[in-house]
């Protein structure tokens, strides 16, 4: 604890006054332009990060700007007064936090990446119990070992009582949809229990994006890199053989939502061997993904959305501390959508999906 205080200490001032994209400030949240009252919100992409796993988090550096990460630091060690207050001047009801990634995923060593995912979700578990109305949590599951990680999944949902799980990609080169995470997707199904997947870099570094730095990350090859992953397990049939899996895409879909239709169109003609479906990739896609709007303030993006996969499978979040909570806040706040959409998005969808079912807010 020592030493986690002194690093925040050591950056916060810094950082609330000199971060550009990174959403640290609390600034108040604008008039709704239709005159409603406030809008309660729940959030499920919204990182944090402790000194331990700072060593992994810095194999992101060379996806983003070399001035952020040192900036970002504070806010996402931050689970007090400064948290608690973006969320309130934002009409932020409660939080699922996660992991910063890509964390334990990048172990070369499976006992260490196994003892150190369960220290960091009982750090986790420690700090939701202190403000239980308003944060929820992801577990943190070293999939090195998938039998451990169903194990830690379990617990993590049964004794610690976390929403789901974040994955941060493939790990060690290894994609979700292989046989061996078979029992994971098991008890994942059987547990109920959401599973977000979130972006990490390949485990190679395709020629298409040399000489071009800018495109290797958020603006770009994550957003593929974790389209692709979730098509895997599609093609791969793993919804169809647990049809109660379900998993979670954040920014507004990593780019599925546009292309339902030519995922149908060009399945039947694809090199596909001996893989079958009983039914159209589209389908899968809209039975067992749901997405979040974290990182895409777009009404265009947002009503793709909503007609593609159905509004009830999306829901509102931020990114935080990355993206700024005011914009996002302003956006589902006036976002070009009925009320019943909104409500939905807003927060209806999450407490169904996560099962959030106990009063949350800061009124709770």
């Amino acid at each position: 604890m020592r030493r986690r205080d002194l690093l925040k200490s050591a950056t916060f001032a810094v950082a609330t006054q000199a971060l550009g994209s990174v959403a640290i400030a609390a600034e108040p949240l604008p008039a709704q332009a239709n005159g409603t009252k406030r809008l309660g919100k729940i959030t499920l992409e919204e990182h944090f990060m402790v000194p331990e796993f700072v060593p992994y988090f810095e194999e992101t550096y060379p996806n983003i700007s070399p001035a952020l990460p040192s900036l970002a630091l504070a806010a996402l060690q931050d689970f007090g007064d400064h948290r608690i207050e973006v969320m309130d001047q934002n009409g932020v009801d409660y939080s699922v936090l996660s992991l910063s990634g890509p964390g334990v995923q990048i172990e070369k060593d499976t006992a260490v990446a196994v003892k150190r995912a369960r220290w960091i979700n009982d750090f986790l578990a420690k700090e939701l119990q202190k403000r239980p109305t308003r944060y929820g949590g992801l577990a943190h599951l070293a999939m090195q070992n998938p039998a451990e990680a169903a194990n830690e999944l379990e617990r993590c949902i049964h004794d610690l009582g976390f929403q789901g799980a974040m994955i941060n990609g493939q790990t060690n080169g290894e994609y979700l949809d292989l046989d061996k995470f078979s029992v994971f997707w098991e008890r994942a199904a059987a547990l109920d229990a959401p599973i977000y997947i979130h972006p990490g870099n390949p485990v190679d570094h395709p020629a298409m994006y040399a000489g071009h730095p800018e495109l290797w990350g958020p603006v770009c090859s994550w957003a593929f890199e974790t389209g692709t992953h979730a098509l895997r397990l599609v093609f791969a049939g793993v919804f169809e053989r647990y049809p109660s899996a379900r998993v979670i895409l954040g920014h507004m879909g990593e780019t599925l939502p546009l292309n339902l239709w030519r995922f149908d169109s060009r399945w039947p003609i694809s090199h596909r061997g001996s893989m079958t479906l009983p039914q159209q990739p589209s389908f899968y896609i809209r039975r067992n993904i749901a997405i979040t709007t974290s990182g895409v303030c777009s009404d265009v993006s947002l009503r793709c959305a909503l007609d593609a996969m159905g509004p009830e499978n999306v829901m509102f979040s931020i990114d935080y501390p990355f993206e700024k909570t005011p914009v996002a806040a302003a956006f589902i706040e006036n976002a070009r959508i009925t009320e019943t959409e909104r409500q939905q998005v807003a927060s209806g969808n999450a407490k169904r999906i996560l099962k959030i079912t106990r009063p949350i807010g800061p009124s709770a």
